[in-house]
């Protein structure tokens, strides 16, 4: 019996990279999970590794950056695994580059998929995880926001700055009601990730020189499964926090 047999988890972008390494690391530990994110087929390989571990999963297509229609989707969850104890933000599609050379649409594309996508799903779930006996919310932001120099990365800092204040509101107004948030800023070999080390070995080697760990997290072993403590019993009393999951890299102050 996993620690999280019983459960429900809801992971968004949950088709690849660090959503699928998350949703992989819950089901391990018994949770069923609705496997949330845009491309279908993605989903449903996702889905079909959870299952081969045993566990429970359905896959759910949406565009994040849709806001209206999350709480429908929510809605979809509960009725077809009972409810929602994890909820786990992990979609973003956003922006790059120097601020002068950037629309306002691409600007903001990161704010729509980050922190509005977020509060949507973070108030279609809170009826439900209260209606439970509370739950945990898990918001992942990045070390970007904190970087010794921000350039090209301000639409996303900004973006997932935003986030992990909302968290931390979350945390205060909504632990009365037994649910706690909290963010992780992860460094994991995702396949974006993987692609840029294998185009720019060079630059890639500085980067991991820069981790004091010395190498990159891998999605499921070191992101999912820190997923799993926050979200369990053992850190039952941490809200409100902001995780850095970089191998040292950061300086979060």
């Amino acid at each position: 019996m996993g620690i999280l047999q019983g459960k429900v988890a809801l992971v968004t972008g949950a088709g690849q990279g660090v959503g699928q390494g998350i949703a992989l690391a819950l089901a391990g530990e018994g949770a069923s999970v609705a496997v949330v994110g845009r491309t279908e087929a993605k989903l449903s390989a996702t889905c079909e590794l959870i299952r081969e571990r045993g566990a429970e999963a359905v896959p759910f297509t949406v565009d994040v950056a849709d806001t209206a229609a999350i709480p429908p989707l929510v809605e979809q969850v509960v009725g077809a695994l009972g409810g929602v104890d994890v909820l786990v933000n992990n979609a973003y599609t956003g922006s790059y580059g120097p601020l002068l050379s950037m629309s306002d649409d691409d600007f903001q594309r990161g704010f729509r998929t980050a922190p509005f996508a977020a509060f949507a799903f973070m108030k279609a779930c809170h009826p439900h995880l209260k209606a439970r006996g509370g739950g945990s919310i898990v918001n992942l932001v990045t070390s970007a926001m904190v970087r010794w120099d921000p350039t090209t990365y301000g639409a996303y800092a900004a973006a997932k700055q935003a986030l992990r204040s909302l968290t931390r509101t979350a945390a205060a107004e909504w632990g009365r009601d037994g649910i706690r948030a909290n963010s992780i800023a992860p460094h994991a070999l995702s396949p974006g990730l993987e692609s840029w080390v294998a185009s720019n070995p060079e630059e890639a080697a500085e980067f991991v020189k820069s981790i004091p760990l010395g190498r990159i997290g891998e999605c499921e072993a070191d992101i999912g499964r820190a997923v799993v403590a926050l979200v369990g019993p053992d850190l039952r009393y941490l809200t409100g926090a902001t995780v850095p999951l970089d191998g040292g890299q950061a300086f979060f102050g």
